[in-house]
């Protein structure tokens, strides 16, 4: 059983819409993808990775640290890749003009960041716990809080999207998101381990999510 969701997964109304009619065409031999990933319209600043800092002020919630390691499948480090993630805020809101969930927006908080990985494959985001949020999929639709991943290869082009998820949210067996990755180990690999050790007292829950390529699922 593959470990990703299927394009077309009926209980996930969107995929309907998004998923291919058709099949797949053959790229040209020729083809020429760009050499490296492209990072924006600038370099990676020094707060691109703490999401609490880039404005004037705190931003309201639950303050955590999310790291963890980009690896292969057998283990080796994917050294120098682009990592970015977006969220909504603690009132589960995103910073989106088509976000028109009535919960309050937070002028100190934005909700994206990015790195690059170290040499060990190793990154570091700094932010807080996103809130739950309706989504009209389904009546009383709410999906679990979650981080979206997205993860550049040695091309542009080679991008990998996931999420990230907490432990014990009582909406995973309701969000079919969640539950199109049908294999169970496959979903617990996209729960986060909450770690102590990486806890900061008086200042910031830590969690850990190694992505490990093919064995993570991708979206």
């Amino acid at each position: 059983m593959s470990v990703d969701p299927p394009l077309l997964y009926p209980d996930y109304r969107s995929t309907q819409t998004r998923a291919p009619r058709r099949p797949l065409l053959a790229r040209p031999d020729d083809f020429r993808d760009l050499a490296s990933p492209v990072y924006g319209h600038g370099d990676i600043g020094d707060l691109d990775n703490d999401l609490t800092r880039q404005h004037e002020g705190e931003p309201l919630g639950e303050r955590m640290t999310v790291t963890g390691r980009l690896v292969e499948e057998d283990g080796r480090p994917v050294r120098n890749a682009l990592i970015e993630v977006w969220q909504a805020n603690a009132a589960g809101r995103y910073r989106h003009d088509g976000d028109r969930h009535p919960a309050p927006l937070d002028p100190n908080f934005s909700g994206a960041g990015r790195t690059l990985t170290d040499d060990e494959g190793k990154y570091r985001f700094v932010t807080v716990k996103p809130g739950a949020y309706p989504w009209q999929n389904h009546p009383n639709a709410w999906r679990p809080a979650h981080i979206h991943f997205s993860v550049f290869g040695r091309t542009f082009a080679g991008r990998l999207v996931t999420q990230m998820y907490f432990p014990g949210d009582p909406l995973f067996e309701f969000d079919p998101i969640f539950e199109s990755v049908r294999d169970e180990a496959a979903r617990a690999r996209l729960i986060a381990d909450f770690d102590l050790e990486l806890t900061q007292p008086e200042w910031a829950l830590g969690y850990r999510f190694d992505i490990v390529l093919r064995k993570t699922p991708f979206e």
